[in-house]
């Protein structure tokens, strides 16, 4: 390495964001530094004379930062060339210069199809690195059959009479989906787009910084840009399965939530964006960034119709009176008075006076009468106007107007104010949609630490009341601990869960399976829940997802080879690699480190095989049972 090199390096190696435990140079986390003119950064290349001298012009005095060829050389092969950057670059993967092509700007970078969810890659348990191991990007002309539909399989249905395998599906059937969120939803576009009343998501957040509090059991480390792309891909899927007049209710934190509102305008359209609903999640907090606790998330709510429609509401008890003088014909009180002053309705600026008493009520000069000095007799006639005296049961100083039971819209639901999920939130005691509410009912199921920061059950319970109807069909595919389908379950809503995490037998099949045998924790009191019900619960057919779960717990050279082996054997192979160029450089792939072949295995995957394909599920060589070929040919609607 030249010395030019070195010192570049050692400059670099004050900053400790740039370099991973293991000590390796974290060329990304670097790149993405310059070409956001870090502060930090900038001030340690300036106090370094050589890298002061390279990447500073004087313009009147002042030193400018040539970001661009800053950006080439940490991207340039020479730079601390790994022994997997030499072997990569040997299969074609730079240009003629042997220059990185993704850093040259003869390049167009589109916006990509960029999943960063592969299975395996991203619990944390697994996932010590300070970047995403397995992140790869996948330009639109390499995505042919990526989101072409899948094969279910393991088709089995959960009742109170147990479990069953089942080779049929019926429209009415709850489901949970085991397998990639992404590749799901695209299954489930082609069955019940148009069809999801009300979707909820609590997905993995995005921290400026690492830290404990993830939505699930995720790797929360994501770049900026790759967070947004792993949201625009599934929030696109899921607004063309929202049904007409559906909603969406996305649970975000605050450093995430105004990058998102930005992306989901323009997903879902700014005049579709119904409201942010704040969310108190803990009482405060004193070790805290400029002394301020920050103690709220957020839910951003979108819909997919005009404001002219009024998606949400809640249906509103009214007390009815019942009177010999309108028998048979319920009546309630409503306010009398209009919003207008005086100076806008001077004719609804008058004294009342009691047709029976004689007794006089003024009107309000900022709050006028809801009728005319003219119209008053035509209203009082009708019975529109209660008067104090007029009943001994009322109790009110003051006209007001009555409204019939029959007149009343029934189907009509009142506003939603927007912290209806919450209930008074600056009041402590009323904290019921806190994160340790969510905690405290997974720990009363499963014990403790099975699953940090769950959402409450009554959160919800309050969306799914203002947002649907009972037989309404809800979606959750970020499913984590199961809290959306169980408390679907509970208030007679059918839905879909999907999840691709191990823990999904565990934790969500586990909770519904109790729901059904009625289980009397969360909302099952407030809604009566006594048990009953069913779901089927299904997984994605793997394909290569099955060398990439291999891929991420392998240990030995051994199992390398054999992964490499069956790889190959199976010509499901990138697009991006010539089979000849890998035979002529065997031993070159041998000689890297482990992590160093299984990033290249990783590569070497055609992504658009990760799952089988409906289009291929009499394929032999995937080996799809009769039973499975059954239940998903059902399940499509194509017996």
């Amino acid at each position: 390495m030249t010395k030019f090199y070195e010192a570049v390096l050692d400059v670099l190696k004050q900053d400790n964001r740039f370099f991973s435990e293991e000590g390796i140079l974290l060329r990304n986390a670097v790149y993405e530094a310059t070409m956001q003119m870090d502060a930090q950064l900038i001030r340690l290349l300036l106090s370094n004379e050589v890298t002061k001298e390279q990447f500073f012009k004087d313009v009147d005095g002042i030193s400018v930062f040539d970001k661009v060829e800053f950006g080439w050389v940490v991207n340039n092969k020479e730079f601390l060339p790994d022994s997997y950057t030499r072997f990569k670059n040997k299969i074609g993967l730079a240009d003629d210069n042997g220059d990185i092509i993704s850093s040259k700007g003869t390049v167009e970078l589109v916006f990509p199809y960029k999943d960063c969810v592969l299975e395996g890659g991203q619990t944390k348990d697994e996932q010590k690195r300070s970047e995403i191991f397995y992140n790869e990007t996948l330009a639109p002309d390499e995505v042919d059959r990526l989101f072409y539909p899948k094969v279910l399989i393991n088709a089995k249905k959960y009742s109170l009479t147990g479990v069953e395998t089942v080779n049929t599906f019926s429209p009415n059937d709850n489901m949970i989906i085991k397998g990639n969120n992404l590749m799901a939803l695209s299954s489930l576009l082609k069955k019940y787009a148009g069809q999801v009343k009300c979707i909820y998501i609590d997905p993995p957040y995005f921290f400026r910084e690492n830290k404990a509090t993830d939505t699930f059991k995720y790797n929360s480390n994501f770049h900026l840009s790759s967070w947004l792309v792993f949201m625009k891909d599934r929030l696109s899927i899921a607004k063309k399965i929202m049904k007409p007049g559906g909603t969406i209710w996305i649970s975000i934190n605050e450093d995430g939530m105004h990058y998102l509102k930005v992306m989901a305008d323009d997903i879902f359209g700014a005049d579709h964006f119904v409201g942010t609903v704040p969310r108190r999640t803990r009482s405060g907090k004193s070790d805290v960034p400029f002394n301020f606790s920050q103690d709220f998330d957020w839910i951003l709510v979108y819909t997919n119709v005009s404001d002219n429609e009024k998606i949400v509401g809640r249906k509103v008890e009214r007390k009815y009176y019942e009177t010999p003088d309108y028998p048979g014909n319920p009546w309630r009180l409503a306010d009398l008075t209009s919003q207008q002053p005086a100076s806008k309705r001077p004719n609804s600026y008058f004294t009342m006076i009691d047709p029976k008493t004689g007794k006089e009520y003024p009107a309000s000069e900022k709050r006028t009468w809801a009728v005319t000095k003219d119209t008053f007799e035509y209203y009082y006639n009708l019975g529109a106007i209660v008067f104090p005296d007029d009943y001994e049961f009322l109790n009110i100083s003051k006209p007001y107007a009555r409204k019939f039971k029959s007149d009343d819209n029934s189907g009509k639901l009142s506003a939603v104010i927007s912290d209806v999920l919450i209930q008074d939130f600056l009041k402590e005691l009323l904290c019921d949609c806190k994160n340790m509410d969510g905690n405290s009912q997974i720990d009363d199921l499963f014990g403790r630490d099975e699953f940090d920061y769950a959402k409450p059950e009554n959160l919800i319970k309050n969306i799914l009341e203002v947002s649907t109807e009972e037989g309404d069909l809800v979606m959750d595919f970020f499913l984590g601990s199961g809290t959306t389908c169980a408390v679907a379950h509970k208030m007679n809503r059918r839905y879909i869960g999907v999840d691709q995490m191990d823990y999904i037998e565990r934790l969500a099949v586990e909770r519904i399976k109790k729901v059904i045998d009625g289980e009397n924790g969360g909302i099952s009191a407030d809604v009566d829940w006594q048990g009953g019900g069913s779901f089927i619960y299904c997984e994605l057919a793997k394909a290569n997802q099955n060398f990439v779960d291999e891929i991420q717990t392998a240990t030995t050279i051994d199992e390398i080879k054999d992964i490499y082996d069956r790889i190959i054997a199976t010509g499901f192979i990138s697009s991006k690699v010539n089979p000849k160029d890998i035979d002529a450089n065997v031993d070159d792939f041998y000689s890297l480190s482990i992590d160093d072949q299984k990033r290249f295995l990783m590569e070497l995957l055609d992504k658009n095989l990760l799952y089988v394909n409906y289009c291929d599920i009499d394929d032999e060589e995937y080996g799809i049972s009769e039973d499975d070929k059954a239940f998903t040919r059902s399940f499509y609607g194509e017996v």
